[in-house]
């Protein structure tokens, strides 16, 4: 009320849609440079390139999630297009992650149903310094498989398509790239998602370092990789405003 000027900010972002297929297309010429490589230097640009992208994607999906590509009007115009930016990161992900999301956002924090929370035996288990270091480097699968145990939903079709389309499309990469690019998309997501520098979004976002603070923002240079998603506090507040919008929130 005391600021309406914010509502001009609610409105879609097209720049992403454009975004979204450069780091599509730029992952599919480096499926063409890594096939012929030394397994090392596959796995090293998985981590230091590969994985960059691959994170940057998942936040494009999270951005994508929230309708900002083509705006609320064009719902299932995102859902497609989340599906297509899925396709370099190799695991069916985005159709399942909007539905999650959702959730996350509507009980921010709530047991049992925020999937982006970590579990009780998670926060009773993982409480060493080394075990601390273990959770990081398999967050991934923690993050795929939580809801599974948590907060299960019934499978969507929307979710069967998005998965019948990443498997057809990493079998393609494999016949017409090889082994080494399909692990090559497989480990980018892997690594970029646990030890990696990018991935401390995911521990500054939701862990609750002060009692009844659940939510955290962060505005270092990392956010140019991330579509903002430091800007956290802002997101939660506004999640109807795209991620390039939210420091001027």
């Amino acid at each position: 009320a005391k600021y309406p000027e914010i509502k001009s900010l609610m409105k879609p972002d097209p720049n992403l849609i454009w975004i979204i297929i450069v780091m599509v297309l730029t992952q599919l010429v480096a499926f063409y440079l890594v096939k012929d490589l030394d397994w090392k230097w596959v796995v090293f640009w998985a981590y230091a390139f590969g994985s960059c992208v691959n994170h940057s994607m998942t936040l494009a999906i999270h951005e994508v999630s929230h309708n900002s590509a083509f705006g609320h009007y064009r719902a299932m115009w995102n859902r497609w297009f989340g599906i297509f930016a899925n396709l370099p990161i190799g695991v069916p992900y985005s159709i399942s992650f909007k539905r999650y999301h959702m959730d996350h956002h509507r009980y921010l924090g709530g047991d049992g149903i925020d999937v982006d929370i970590p579990t009780d035996f998670e926060g009773w288990f993982f409480c060493t310094t080394f075990r601390k270091f273990i959770w990081v480097i398999l967050q991934p699968l923690f993050y795929a498989f939580r809801p599974l145990f948590i907060n299960p939903k019934p499978i969507s079709y929307l979710e069967i398509i998005n998965t019948v389309i990443q498997i057809t499309f990493d079998i393609i990469v494999y016949y017409v790239f090889g082994i080494k690019s399909l692990f090559y998309m497989l480990a980018a997501s892997l690594l970029g998602l646990g030890l990696h520098p990018i991935s401390g979004h995911f521990i500054a976002e939701h862990y609750m370092f002060l009692k009844g603070h659940e939510t955290y923002s962060y505005y270092g240079p990392l956010n140019l990789l991330t579509f903002n998603v430091g800007y956290h506090n802002e997101h939660h507040d506004f999640p109807n405003i795209p991620g390039k919008s939210l420091p001027l929130v």
